[in-house]
């Protein structure tokens, strides 16, 4: 069964449990996200990347992975 976009909000949401998060799929395998955190202030584009991608390396990992392809926008509240 494909993963569901709750489902990768609620990994980006163990690790930025303050953070607005959105995420979105059209097929259940392409996802996009957006995640606004404080954490993020004083990080560039890909130290906050990585840090939401390291929140879903269980789910990323190895051929057997079920989220495949993630746009992901990462950036400190305004």
């Amino acid at each position: 069964m494909p993963i569901q976009p709750q489902e990768v909000e609620e990994l980006i949401r163990r690790k930025f449990p303050d953070a607005q998060i959105t995420v979105e799929s059209a097929d259940g395998t392409h996802f996009s996200a957006v995640v606004i955190d404080e954490s993020f202030r004083g990080m560039n584009r890909v130290q906050q990347q990585r840090a939401v991608y390291a929140a879903l390396k269980e789910k990323m990992e190895g051929a057997h992975g079920e989220l495949h392809a993630l746009a992901l926008t990462t950036k400190a509240p305004e």
